[in-house]
C-alpha cells in the first residue's frame, strides 16, 4: 500500500509503502534530495517492512517551513509519527538524513529499534563551509550548487554512464526552496555530536561508499569508533549517494542489518495496537543544545552574581565571524592582548550582540554603518563577510553603504565600497 501526505508547519511531508501490519522502517534523504533517492530500495524493503519516507521542508514540493536545527527536524519527524500512531521504528538516513538519525538515537533512544547511518558524519565539515554555502545560495540561487551536485554525489564513471540520473540529481537541487536549503546549511553548521557518540546504545550500521569524497571512510570510522554497538560496511564503486549509485549492495546491507535487529527486538517494535487519536497532544520539543550547554556552565562570575557571558559570546562570535577568523585572532593573542580578546568576547559578543532587541541582520547594518563612519576598513572587511553570513544580500549591503554615504561622507563611503566589493566578490563567487 502506498499513501502520501503533505506537511504542516509542525510536521513533514511523507509517504508510506508496504503492508500496514509490518514494522515501520524510516528512510531519511540527504540535503538537496527527495524521498525518491530511495526508489530503488523500495521493492525489496517493502517485503519486510512498512517503509516511511519523508521530505525535508522545501524539498520535493514540500511546504517551505524552514528548520533551523537538526533537532527541530527530528522533532517534526516525531510529531508526524505521533500523529500516525507510530511509536517504535528502524531508521536509515543518508548524509543529512543520517544526522537526523543520530539526533533521534541520542535524544529519543526508546523510539529507535535499530539505526543505519549512510554517508554520515558526527560533524559535517566545518561551520564555515556550510555558512559559506548559504552565502552563495543567497547571492546566486541554487543553480551553482545544483550544477556541481553530480561531482559531489557520484563517481565520474557513473555520472558519465547515467546521464538521466545525473540530470535528475541536478533538477532535484534546482527545485529545492532556497530559504529551506540555507536553513539546512545552518543546521549542519551547528551539528556536532562527536562527544556524544558513546551514548548511542542502538545497534548501528555505518555504511560508506569507497569513493565518497564528501563524508568518506575517515568520518565513517570515527562513527564506528565512537558508537559501542556498531559495524562498518564499505560499498565498492560508490560515492556519496551510495543508495542511488549501488542500490543492490546498499539494499542487501540494509535488509541484513534491520532483519537482525528486528529478530532481537520484535516484541518492542510491534506493541499492541493503539486506538487512533484524533487530536494527539503535542510532544514537548527537545531542549536546544544551546540551552543544554548553557545549563552546564557556571551560574555566575565569582563576586558579581551575574552569569558569565563568555561562553555565549564565543558562540555568537564564531557564528557571525566564522571559526577560521576567530581561531586566527585567538591564536595570535598573547599576554599583552589576551585580556582584550576576552573583553571583546564577553561584552561585545556575549552582552551586546547576544541581546534580543535586534536580530543579527539589523546588528550587521548598524555595525557596517559605524565602521564606515569611523573609517575602520579592516574591520569593515570581516564584518562585510559577517553581514553576508547573517543573511544580508549584496544588494542590501549596497543600500547600507549608500545610506552611509549621505550621513558619514562620500570619501568614507568610497573607501567602504571598494572594500565591500572585494569581499562580496570573494564570498559569493561559486567554486569552479
Amino acid at each position: 500500500m502506498s499513501r502520501v501526505s503533505e506537511s504542516t508547519s509542525s510536521t513533514l511531508q511523507y509517504r508510506f509503502d508496504g503492508p500496514e501490519d509490518a514494522p515501520v522502517l524510516i528512510l531519511g534523504a540527504s540535503l538537496g534530495t527527495t524521498w525518491h533517492m530511495w526508489d530503488r530500495q523500495i521493492p525489496d524493503l517493502t517485503r519486510h517492512w512498512r517503509v516511511f519516507r519523508f521530505d525535508m521542508p522545501g524539498h520535493g514540493g514540500a511546504p517551505a517551513h524552514p528548520c533551523g536545527s537538526v533537532g527541530e527536524l527530528a522533532d517534526r519527524l516525531l510529531a508526524t509519527l505521533d500523529g500516525l500512531g507510530v511509536q517504535r521504528f528502524g531508521y536509515a538516513g543518508c548524509a543529512f538524513g543520517g544526522a537526523i538519525g543520530a539526533e533521534l538515537a541520542l535524544r529519543h533512544p526508546q523510539r529507535v529499534a535499530s539505526l543505519a547511518l549512510i554517508a554520515a558524519s558526527p560533524r559535517f565539515g566545518t561551520a564555515d563551509e556550510f555558512r559559506q554555502r548559504g552565502v552563495i545560495v543567497r547571492s546566486n540561487g541554487l543553480d551553482p550548487i545544483a550544477r556541481s551536485a553530480p561531482d559531489r554525489w557520484f563517481t565520474p564513471g557513473f555520472a558519465a554512464a547515467q546521464p538521466a540520473i545525473t540530470d535528475w540529481a541536478v533538477q532535484m537541487v534546482r527545485t529545492t526552496d532556497p530559504g529551506c536549503y540555507i536553513a539546512a546549511c545552518e543546521a549542519l553548521a551547528a551539528f556536532d555530536v562527536r562527544a556524544e557518540l558513546g551514548r548511542i546504545g542502538i545497534p548501528t550500521l555505518v555504511l560508506v561508499g569507497s569513493e565518497d569524497q564528501v563524508t568518506g571512510q575517515g568520518e565513517a570510522r570515527t562513527l564506528v569508533a565512537g558508537i559501542p554497538d556498531s559495524r562498518l560496511a564499505v560499498v565498492p564503486g560508490a560515492s556519496h549517494l551510495a543508495p542511488v549509485e549501488q542500490p543492490a549492495a546498499v539494499t542487501d546491507l540494509l535488509v541484513r542489518h534491520f532483519s537482525t535487529a528486528w529478530q532481537e527486538t520484535q516484541a518492542a517494535i510491534t506493541p499492541p495496537p493503539v486506538k487512533p487519536v484524533l487530536s494527539p497532544k503535542p510532544v514537548a520539543p527537545t531542549a536546544p543544545m544551546a540551552e543544554i550547554a548553557a545549563a552546564e556552565q557556571p551560574e555566575a562570575v565569582v563576586g558579581t552574581g551575574r552569569p558569565d557571558p563568555y561562553e555565549a559570546g564565543i558562540k555568537v562570535r564564531r557564528e557571525v565571524l566564522g571559526d577560521a577568523h576567530v581561531d586566527r585572532v585567538l591564536a595570535s593573542a598573547d599576554d599583552f592582548s589576551g585580556d582584550f580578546q576576552e573583553l571583546i568576547t564577553r561584552y561585545a559578543w556575549g552582552e551586546v550582540w547576544n541581546r534580543p532587541g535586534l536580530d543579527r541582520r539589523s546588528r550587521s547594518c548598524v555595525t557596517l554603518t559605524a565602521l564606515v563612519a569611523g573609517g575602520h576598513l579592516d574591520e569593515l572587511a570581516f564584518h562585510t563577510r559577517a553581514a553576508l553570513r547573517n543573511g544580508l544580500t549584496p544588494a542590501e549591503i549596497k543600500e547600507v553603504l549608500l545610506q552611509a554615504a549621505v550621513y558619514c561622507g562620500v570619501p568614507a563611503a568610497n573607501s567602504a565600497f571598494r572594500v565591500a566589493q572585494t569581499v562580496i566578490r570573494e564570498e559569493t563567487t561559486p567554486p569552479e
